[in-house]
């Protein structure tokens, strides 16, 4: 086959996709807030989130983030995202559960972080919403899934949401737009490397 033979089916090929794509396009015609959940065991989760929150700043949209479990604030990301107008920033845990080591604390805390996220769901003024690691209080028990469906569900029609963490429960992602998992296929830490600054922190 030569050059022009190739050419000639490349191009035709692409005329092809591009007709599916374009009639698809055509096809997705709603507007409505989104409610994504990122889960899995792969590592990314969190850092897709955040990478939404760039994006919507740069849309000049408000943003609220939630972080449950996590009770550092030395996060890369919260050290950036802090210094920007439009972020609201909130590290509602006090630590994994083995560092706790207190179930009736854990549950209290969760709750209570679960009042601050009330109010950024009815906040029509905020378009995205991260709620980080908000899997775990969930599976674990600490907050109830039909409290969180129910609250969720009650948001302003174009705010969009997405939620982070491994285990998500399966109401959680019936009730979601957009499901992603993440795979773990291998890690840097199970070689013996600690977490490292600007990849993992």
């Amino acid at each position: 086959m030569d050059d022009n033979d190739k050419s000639t089916r490349h191009r035709n090929r692409m005329q092809r996709k591009k007709e599916v794509v374009d009639a698809s396009i055509a096809r997705a015609d709603q507007d409505k807030g989104l409610l994504l959940v990122l889960t899995g065991n792969g590592k990314g989760k969190s850092s897709s989130a955040f990478g939404m929150v760039a994006r919507a700043l740069g849309h000049g949209m408000q943003v609220g983030v939630a972080q449950f479990i996590k009770g550092r604030s030395d996060t890369g990301e919260e050290a950036f995202f802090r210094q920007q107008p439009g972020v609201v920033w909130h590290v509602l845990g006090e630590g994994f559960t083995w560092d706790t080591q207190n179930l009736e604390r854990d549950i209290e805390t969760a709750n209570r972080g679960w009042g601050v996220v009330r109010e950024m769901l009815q906040d029509a003024t905020i378009s995205l919403v991260v709620l980080d690691e908000l899997t775990y209080p969930i599976k674990y028990g600490w907050l109830d899934i039909e409290m969180v469906l129910s609250d969720l569900a009650a948001r302003p029609p174009m705010q969009h949401v997405v939620i982070t963490g491994r285990g998500a429960a399966e109401a959680l992602c019936d009730m979601a737009d957009t499901v992603t998992e993440l795979d773990d296929v291998k890690h840097a830490f199970r070689a013996g490397v600690r977490a490292q600054n600007g990849i993992d922190l």
